[in-house]
Formats: C-alpha cells, structure tokens, sequence
C-alpha cells in the first residue's frame, strides 16, 4: 500500500470508535485470548521480553498489564548528562524553535501555540527556544520518563483527532501534533528553567495517564482540562517516570532559549534509548 493511500485511509476511518473498542480489548481479562494477543504482538513487533521485569507473558492479566510493563532494575542506566532521553523510541525531529515553529516533517512545521492548546503566553515561553519530538513505536517500552529535575506546575488536556503519529502520517497529515489529542505537562527546574512534555495521543491509543493524576483522559468529553498544581509540591527527579501511554505514540519536549544545546549524534530517526544522554545546558 503506498504511504498517500494509508495516510488517505485514515482521513475516513472511524478513529474515536476503533480507539474505544481497541482501549476495551486491551483493558479486558480475556484469559488465555489476553495471552495469545499478547503472544502474537510480541511475534509481530519483535518484543524484547528479556529486559522486562517480568518476562512471563502468561502472567498478565490484560493487554494493557503487558503494554505498560516494567523493565528490570538497571536496564536503563541514568547517564551523568544534564538531559537524560526521556523513552525508547526514534527521534522524529528536533532542533530551534524558528520564531514559535517547529518542524513536523519535510514541508511541514506547526506552532508551539498549537501544541499546547492556544496558551499563547506559554508558548511564548518557548521563542526561540528548542524541541524534540520523539516517535515510540509499537515494540518500545511505553514509560515516559523525565529529561532532567522538574516541579509540576501545571497540566492541559487537550482534545482533538486521533491520526496515527507514525513516520508515514507526520510527512502526509499537516500540524499532526497539534491536531491530535494530547496531555499538556508543563514543569520548572532551578537550573534549566521551563519545559514542556506533550503526550500526543493517535489511534488505538487506548488512553494517556500518569502518576500524578492517573488516566488523564478516561472518559474523553471533546472539552479542554486544565489543573494548576503550584500549590502542591509534585517534584520528579531526572529519570523518574511522569507518564505511561496505553498503547503508544510521541511525545514533543519544548525548552526556553539557550537551556539545552543537544548532544552532536541525535539525528532525524536516530533510534534512542531511555537514559542516554540527550543533552547539556550551553556553558
């Protein structure tokens, strides 16, 4: 199938309902169907169960138990760096935010006012600033972990389409991340000042949850959600995890200008691993 008829495909496709029913599939105890599906997806993906705390696929209740899994104690060693990567996955993009755009694929670019949900005082934050959009994909570990120390200060729901944020669909679909529903995190750190960590969902996504707040986007209303925590003190070292995807997809970092300047190797689809360094702050 050639990339502009799957990317045609998904303009008429039923995304909302293939989502619930995927999320109902892989939230059921479905027993030994549970297992087989899960058999199966690690076939089809080529699964490492070999890092996995709990290598026993039979063990799992749900689809879902199997999907956001643990790793072993020491899979993923902390680099020393001031940025750590956050996940397993591919880098899509990255680099300057040119004036408040990032580049999507080749052709396209979208606002960092879009991304997180038309607060275009927070996205001014983020002038010249830099990003990383980062592409988990199907095989990966689905724990999103943080970059370096961060408080919460706020976090957005942001409704919206439900794409599939695959290599294919971010060259064929434009302003793709911020079309799609997505979890809005924003943090402050003493030494690197703000940043922002948008979970963007895609089809199947069953849901996008994290450890603060749990499933953030259960019951999917079509309205915004905005919760201010700077009255509390949810404060997430570099490498503790802020967030889980059941059934996975991308996530986009904004930083504030001249905070982070990113390690020479991350390329445009580069394979990256959670812990490795991903940058340092310019001296």
């Amino acid at each position: 199938m050639s990339d502009t008829l799957k990317v045609l495909l998904q303009h008429v496709l039923p995304k909302q309902r293939l989502t619930v029913l995927a999320g109902r599939i892989a939230g059921a105890r479905g027993g030994a169907m549970t297992t087989r599906l899960i058999h199966w997806f690690v076939g089809k993906y080529g699964v490492d169960m070999g890092e996995a705390a709990n290598p026993d696929i039979a063990s799992y209740a749900t689809f879902n138990d199997f999907f956001t899994r643990p790793l072993k104690p020491g899979a993923r060693p902390i680099a020393a760096a001031d940025f750590v990567c956050p996940v397993d996955g591919a880098i899509s993009q990255l680099g300057p935010i040119d004036d408040h755009h990032m580049v999507q694929a080749k052709g396209h670019r979208f606002t960092t006012t879009d991304l997180v949900g038309g607060d275009a005082e927070l996205a001014g934050r983020f002038q010249h600033g830099s990003f990383a959009n980062l592409y988990l994909s199907p095989k990966d570990y689905h724990r999103l972990h943080m970059p370096c120390d961060g408080r919460l200060l706020r976090m957005i729901h942001v409704p919206g389409a439900l794409f599939s944020v695959n290599p294919v669909t971010a060259r064929g679909v434009p302003n793709l991340f911020a079309r799609n529903e997505r979890v809005v995190c924003v943090f402050e750190s003493a030494e690197h000042g703000l940043f922002v960590m948008v979970l963007v969902g895609a089809t199947i996504v069953g849901s996008i949850a994290t450890p603060w707040h749990g499933v953030v986007n259960a019951k999917r209303t079509g309205k915004p959600s905005d919760w201010r925590y700077t009255d509390r003190d949810i404060t997430l070292a570099k490498g503790e995890e802020m967030g889980r995807f059941l059934l996975g997809s991308t996530v986009v970092m904004l930083f504030e200008r001249d905070r982070i300047a990113f390690t020479p190797d991350w390329a445009p689809e580069r394979t990256v691993r959670l812990g490795e360094p991903m940058g340092h702050r310019p001296r």
